[in-house]
């Protein structure tokens, strides 16, 4: 958690972006640290880091809904209706424009590097990719508000209906797309849609209970055959040039120093040791 944070302060001291910084750190520690740890230790964090991120979650939405009921700038945006809602219709039509011109080039590009049809980014999915990244939310809000306003707080009439605009952006697009995904994934993916209930969606660790019983019949009851996601194929047979020559490098240093899967000796102490279930 403090190398977590550590990152977003050095990255907010040099100007940088906090939140990919947080995002590539996540991703380091969860290739080195995540093997460093005994199970019942993964088990714990995944719990706090999912009560964590719930309280934040929640913080979020109910700072936006307070940041929408903001009568002072909604006040000046009255004044020229018709202007506010020609900005707020601006904004979201560069968010739909702005989104495809992100998603359909690239999977165009994609799928020239695919040799069969199976691994190719059909037209559905890119639409379902398109849709699903169209909502906005605190971020939007966070960066409207550091733009626009001091402290909070503006008198100027063009600022304020640059911020209620893009609240009306963000309540807009939370409710219509965020309503309308789940639909439209059942109308243009039905089989993803109906095998998504089988598929594990998350580690085995993260449905394990923070309090695990040591009951004959739990220990004894049969484990889940998971099957091996197409990512965790990849990671372990890399097919790919710059992969390949980036898991030598790997392999040969970087997890033999800071720890990974497979360099990390075992660690006692886990629900799974055999030493403590005979105690």
């Amino acid at each position: 958690m403090l190398m977590a944070y550590l990152s977003y302060m050095l990255a907010e001291l040099l100007d940088l972006s906090g939140i990919l910084t947080v995002f590539f750190c996540g991703i380091v520690m969860s290739h080195y640290t995540w093997h460093n740890v005994t199970e019942s230790s993964r088990v714990t964090t995944k719990h706090a880091f999912a009560t964590l991120s719930f309280i934040a979650e929640t913080f979020l939405f109910l700072y936006v809904g307070m940041d929408a009921l903001d009568i002072e700038k909604w006040k000046f945006a009255s004044d020229s209706p018709g202007k506010s809602i020609g900005i707020s219709s601006i904004l979201l039509g560069l968010v739909l424009v702005g989104r495809a011109a992100f998603v359909f080039p690239l999977s165009f590009l994609s799928n020239l590097t695919k040799k069969t049809e199976l691994e190719k980014i059909s037209w559905r999915q890119q639409i379902v990719i398109w849709w699903a990244g169209l909502m906005r939310g605190a971020v939007s809000i966070a960066l409207a508000y550091n733009k626009f306003t001091r402290s909070g707080h503006t008198q100027l009439h063009g600022n304020a209906i640059m911020i209620t605009s893009t609240i009306t952006v963000v309540l807009f697009s939370t409710m219509l797309f965020g309503i309308l995904t789940k639909p439209l994934i059942r109308f243009l993916l039905p089989a993803s849609s109906n095998g998504a209930a089988s598929d594990p969606a998350s580690p085995k660790s993260l449905h394990s209970p923070l309090l695990t019983s040591q009951l004959g019949s739990d220990l004894e009851a049969p484990l889940p055959i998971v099957r091996p996601s197409s990512l965790r194929m990849l990671i372990t047979k890399p097919t790919h040039t710059i992969h390949y020559y980036w898991r030598k490098f790997d392999d040969a240093l970087m997890r033999p120093m800071f720890g990974g899967r497979g360099f990390v000796p075992y660690s006692p102490g886990s629900p799974t040791d055999p030493n403590v279930l005979v105690e």
